[in-house]
């Protein structure tokens, strides 16, 4: 880490440290941390004159020594010292210590806003019309939130741009170094998300009341492009394979030095590409965060209010979907690791259309002739149900015996008696049938409660099927062969072959499905560490020598 050296050097885009620090002694203070020497000057002064300085923990930062400072995502920090422009000293519940000034963010209002102010007294010879109104606390608070959103978002897209211009067009140029596919790869969809984020930034601008920012209706305009944030699912569940290309890629010299070049060459900020890339992860996951803050300094008869509410729950519903997906894709691993462990396995791969198992247990198979019975195992998977047989002798090894296709079956409830096409007394039995070949299959469990959970897991199963075929979830030729491949790597290891259940098919017997009602599935990715002299300079900063 560099040496306790302040930079005070100001720009025009952030203006002087004086009028900064005007700025951040107003009635409602707005914090953004951009990491400007003359903001880190403004910071310090406001602590070092007894003012509660906030951030709010955007990753877990798990401490490397016991000087640093753990917390969770989510916690509140008090910034005791802010002098280092990469790490900060903070206090959060009973500890204090150092920790990434690039873990936090600064509470875009740092105090709970107090009573309205009282309005200015009229004058000999004025009148209340002369009297300009003047905003209340709460007011001033919204209008730091609304501020903030439009400040990022502009951010957002000058990063986007960035990275469009100075990544991607300069790739393209050169067709002796990057396929078009690995293009694909290492970017994604990044350029759709550029074209759907200028649109929304517009339409957010359109939406701001220069002359009272307080009224601006931003929650309405989150609505209206609320199905655009979907294509971040699509960026999200490739990023990991971008991840792998670039750290492929950049092992060759000539890549190092081409995107370096890149960077210079745009003017950007000294991050790595993969850095750069992890951007449009965080931000889809930062939304919902923005708009609960501008939900809470928005008053029930806001105009905006209903709207903010919506916006919320839309924007955690997206973000619920894309973490949805993200564990289905990080599942088809172990899916495709199951299926290289059943013997005698024919027909297609399981992940040409399933990608998600439902439900598994042992059934008893009932078929003809002479009501023949047979204990299998069943593994219901979406569009599949898989039906294996255990060894006699090894219990953990299964024996594929055949699949039956979920699209194609109806499934009925048997009541306990005798059944009329097999003449034989049943009990706890369901039959599924066969709409194609007319076939029926009639399966029994032991026990009443397991024939209901089985039950429930078929209408579980259409209801999955429903919902990605809404959604557009699909597995990519790409992603199956790639998890079958790693899966035959696995394999000629020579480890141990998985058990008749696994526990992580198991584990999740009763998978929650999307609802109305989200639960908090946000998941921001830490930064990676960067290499610093932080211990050897450690010495230099004397008010924190202990």
């Amino acid at each position: 880490m560099p040496d306790g050296t302040l930079n005070a050097v100001c720009t025009e885009e952030t203006g002087s440290e004086e009028d900064l620090y005007e700025e951040l002694h107003t009635p409602g203070h707005h914090y953004s941390h951009r990491g400007g020497g003359g903001e880190q000057l403004a910071i310090n002064e406001l602590i070092s004159d007894g003012n509660v300085v906030c951030a709010e923990a955007l990753w877990d930062h798990v401490t490397m020594d016991d000087q640093e400072l753990g917390f969770k995502a989510g916690d509140v920090i008090e910034v005791m010292d802010a002098t280092n422009r990469e790490w900060w000293w903070g206090r959060v519940a009973d500890g204090e210590g150092w920790f990434p000034a690039s873990f936090v963010r600064l509470r875009v209002n740092q105090d709970e806003p107090a009573d309205d102010y009282e309005a200015p007294r009229v004058g000999a010879g004025e009148t209340n019309a002369s009297v300009p109104e003047a905003p209340s606390c709460k007011d001033q608070m919204r209008t730091n939130v609304i501020n903030e959103i439009l400040s990022t978002e502009r951010d957002y897209i000058k990063h986007l741009r960035d990275i469009c211009e100075g990544y991607v067009r300069q790739c393209r140029k050169r067709e002796d170094m990057f396929s078009e596919e690995q293009l694909r790869t290492i970017f994604g969809n990044i350029e759709d998300i550029y074209r759907c984020q200028k649109a929304f930034v517009k339409a957010l601008e359109q939406k701001f009341n220069t002359e009272r920012p307080h009224l601006s209706e931003l929650g309405a305009c989150f609505l209206e492009h609320q199905a655009d944030f979907q294509i971040y699912s699509e960026y999200c569940n490739n990023h990991p394979n971008a991840c792998v290309e670039l750290s492929r890629l950049t092992k060759l010299s000539k890549y190092v030095y081409f995107f370096e070049a890149c960077r210079l060459l745009q003017r950007m900020i000294d991050i790595s590409l993969d850095g750069f890339l992890l951007t449009p992860v965080q931000k889809i996951c930062k939304y919902p965060l923005q708009l609960a803050e501008l939900l809470k300094y928005t008053p029930p008869q806001h105009r905006d209010f209903k709207n903010v509410e919506a916006a919320l729950h839309a924007m955690k519903n997206v973000a619920q979907l894309i973490n949805e997906r993200k564990r289905r894709l990080e599942n088809i691993d172990k899916i495709a690791q199951w299926q290289s462990s059943i013997e005698d396995w024919e027909g297609e791969d399981l992940l040409v259309r399933s990608s998600e198992l439902i439900y598994s247990g042992e059934l008893t198979r009932v078929t003809q002739p002479q009501a023949k019975s047979q204990q299998r195992m069943f593994f219901l998977f979406d569009r599949q149900l898989i039906y294996c047989k255990k060894d006699l002798l090894r219990r953990d090894v299964l024996y594929y015996k055949g699949r039956l296709d979920m699209d194609d079956l109806v499934v009925v409830d048997v009541e306990d008696g005798k059944d009329r096409d097999l003449h034989v007394s049943v009990k706890n039995a369901f039959r599924l049938y066969c709409g194609a070949t007319g076939d029926s299959h009639l399966l029994c469990a032991r026990k009443l409660e397991q024939k209901q959970r089985w039950l429930k897991a078929f209408a579980r199963e259409r209801e999955q099927v429903r919902l990605d075929q809404e959604t557009g979830f699909s597995i990519t030729e790409v992603q199956r062969k790639q998890a079958m491949l790693n899966a035959s790597k696995q394999q000629a290891t020579g480890k141990p072959k998985a058990v008749g259940r696994p526990s992580y098919l198991t584990r999740h017997k009763h998978p929650a499905l999307l609802t109305s009602q989200p639960q908090q599935v946000l998941v921001l990715a830490e930064p990676r560490r960067k290499p610093s002299n932080f211990w050897q300079s450690i010495s230099r900063l004397a008010p924190f020598r202990k």
